[in-house]
């Protein structure tokens, strides 16, 4: 009887489930995880963000409106210069000194500063950032430098342990664990990546750091939250490491990411329209619209086409059709399932390069004049916000470049260069080429509504 009260007692306690131990994970992979800030000058064409009327301005209102306090009547502006820091997290994924993080972490930045576990400071150079996937490599000259090892986000099953090693609010190395809840989320304004969705907690100052499987390998780059309150009571979304390591490698080698282009304006198919189209579900990309100029008009894809699959993979919602388009290198064909008056049809066309990738190149033989500037093709809708007629967002402003001397910087909206009035970021990338070379040219651009000249002059590469 003693010897079965015995087991009695002891079965419970093999069945229990043991929590993992991330002990050793983090022993091994801290070291290679670094703490970045960066600052930049900012021009306070406004009041002071910390002043109202004369009044000291309350930390929630300078939450909504930063450096951009509306200025009182009567009030002067002051355009003094102040510094402005951010914080973020990344890691060394490379011993010559290449460091991951986000782009959002270092946007804008004059100078980013990474401190590491053994609490060196190291300045860092942008090698570039791609924030279409929010994706930053960064360069640092040092020796001996830890590093992570990556893992296959491929490999990723929902419900696995993960863990995340950040600087949430400035907090250096902080470690917080979770499981994966959903793989493949496509977001609305990310529809580039294929998030990893975790019950990580993630705060302010986790982006840029890394996320590990069991194993201590780096499956995930931490990016963003979604929540109600600001803090990690929310979503969490990490970037595959496959993704993001394609990126870095097109960053290192060429400083920009080349990615597939068709040309047409997307919309979801709903049930409605599915049921309208002679579908049995709602699937695909229906096309909208398209660029008379771009590769799907070229190709024969027309609007009203619903796009099924994409190099034979399934396009189930109208956000997966740019990432599927944009892993396809330019200048191969693809080959596109599609649907056209109720029959499903093969066409094969060859895939674009984007536009703002394109106005960014200049020639290697120092031909056409480089303005140090991507930018990219408004639609419609955004022309008819800003009440403009014309122009292209700039996406990304080169320091050394001559848009950089000329004050220009991302957000504008280059609308006329010499006179010449730019309805797309292709048309530029030709103005630009025909642009007489150390000689200034007007430029028109609308900044925050506002719209005035600079005077640009370009130079050649």
């Amino acid at each position: 009887m003693s010897l079965a009260l015995l087991l009695m007692l002891a079965t419970p306690a093999l069945a229990e489930p043991r929590l993992p131990d991330f002990t050793e994970l983090v022993d091994k992979a801290a070291p290679a995880v670094v703490n970045i800030s960066t600052s930049r000058e900012v021009e306070r064409s406004m009041t002071s963000s910390r002043q109202f009327g004369g009044q000291e301005v309350p930390e929630i209102f300078r939450e909504f409106f930063g450096d951009r306090i509306p200025m009182p009547p009567g009030g002067a502006p002051n355009r003094n210069e102040e510094p402005r820091q951010s914080l973020g997290s990344g890691f060394i994924f490379d011993e010559d000194g290449y460091i991951m993080t986000n782009a959002h972490v270092v946007k804008d930045a004059d100078e980013i500063l990474v401190r590491l576990n053994d609490r060196r400071e190291l300045e860092a150079e942008l090698v570039g950032a791609d924030e279409k996937t929010d994706v930053a490599v960064l360069k640092v000259e040092a020796d001996n430098l830890p590093t992570l090892e990556l893992g296959e986000s491929s490999d990723l099953k929902v419900g696995q342990w993960v863990a995340a090693i950040g600087s949430p609010f400035g907090f250096d190395h902080s470690v917080t664990a979770g499981i994966i809840s959903a793989i493949n989320r496509t977001l609305p304004q990310d529809v580039y990546v294929p998030f990893i969705q975790t019950d990580v907690a993630i705060n302010p100052g986790n982006s840029g750091g890394p996320l590990f499987n069991l194993d201590g390998e780096v499956v995930g780059i931490n990016s963003q939250i979604l929540t109600r309150s600001g803090g990690y009571m929310g979503l969490s979304f990490a970037i595959p490491i496959d993704v993001a390591m394609d990126v870095a490698d097109q960053l290192r080698d060429d400083g920009f990411v080349n990615r597939g282009w068709l040309g047409v304006r997307i919309q979801p198919v709903s049930k409605d329209l599915a049921e309208s189209f002679g579908m049995e579900q709602a699937e695909g990309a229906l096309i909208a619209d398209l660029d008379p100029r771009g590769p799907a008009a070229k190709g024969g894809l027309q609007a009203g086409d619903v796009i099924l699959k994409v190099n034979g993979e399934e396009v189930d919602h109208s956000t997966t059709l740019p990432r599927l388009v944009g892993e396809v290198t330019p200048g191969e064909e693809v080959e596109l399932s599609v649907l056209r008056d109720g029959e499903k049809q093969p066409i094969t066309l060859t895939v674009g390069e984007w536009p703002d990738v394109v106005a960014n190149q200049g020639d290697s033989d120092g031909g056409p004049v480089r303005l140090g500037i991507t930018v990219q093709s408004l639609s419609e809708l955004e022309r008819r916000q800003l009440g403009i007629k014309q122009g292209v967002r700039i996406v990304s402003v080169d320091p050394a470049g001559s848009a950089a001397a000329a004050g220009i910087r991302p957000g504008d909206v280059l609308m006329s260069i010499g006179q010449q009035s730019v309805e797309s970021a292709e048309q530029l990338a030709d103005m630009a080429a025909n642009l007489p070379q150390e000689q200034v040219v007007p430029v028109l651009i609308n900044r925050e509504g506002r719209s005035y000249f600079v005077a640009l002059r370009p130079v050649s590469n």
